[in-house]
């Protein structure tokens, strides 16, 4: 089990740990439940910050791919479009989006037309994806648009870059999930050169452009 090949998007295991995981994932964010113990110092003031740069992007055309609960989503403007394999993340994404549109699908394959959107927005996603999820992810977001911003974790001391981690949810049920920590010179160097927008202790946003 330990030295299982690491999967994400394609795990099954996991799809049902974010299905499961859906009304509580929020408290992440929000330093609450089980999480208000953690000592996470700055954790709200960067929660903040990704918050208010999401809310000043440019209006256009953007998929939120793996968009979870919809927690960055609403403060995104223009054509707004959810994407998760996860039916509760999406009916939790759909009631936030007023004027936007939520659908269960696959980020890998994604059901939209070639350049069908501006922008392609990911939080918490890419930074879980494998060698070969993440190339899939990439040739998707590149095809149905020119931009591409991805939101993720950033590394820090202490923390291996890659991992298996055990979460525990409210019901005290446990799963196993792929993980990885990126800093600003390897999440760049991944996504071809792309301009590190933020790069903080906890959160890095970087964004590159397809011509």
């Amino acid at each position: 089990m330990v030295n299982q090949p690491p999967a994400f998007a394609r795990d099954i295991a996991t799809g049902d740990y974010y299905e499961q995981r859906a009304d509580e994932y929020d408290e992440w964010y929000l330093g609450e439940g089980h999480f208000a113990a953690r000592d996470r110092p700055g954790w709200h003031e960067e929660v903040g910050h990704i918050v208010r740069l999401v809310d000043d992007l440019p209006a256009g055309r953007t998929l939120d791919a793996a968009c979870g609960s919809g927690f960055l989503t609403r403060h995104l403007h223009g054509l707004v479009v959810g994407i998760d394999q996860s039916p509760a993340m999406v009916s939790l994404t759909q009631s936030r989006l007023a004027n936007g549109v939520a659908m269960v699908g696959d980020a890998l394959s994604l059901p939209f037309a070639d350049t069908a959107f501006d922008r392609v927005l990911t939080g918490h996603f890419y930074g879980h994806l494998p060698d070969d999820e993440r190339a899939a992810f990439l040739s998707e977001a590149s095809r149905v648009a020119s931009e591409l911003i991805v939101i993720d974790s950033a590394m820090r001391p202490g923390v291996a870059a890659e991992q298996w981690q055990t979460r525990v949810l409210n019901d005290r049920s446990e799963h196993r999930i792929f993980k990885r920590y990126l800093t600003g010179s390897q999440l760049s160097e991944e996504l071809n050169g792309a301009e590190i927008l933020f790069d903080g202790s906890w959160f890095i946003v970087a964004r590159t452009t397809w011509a």
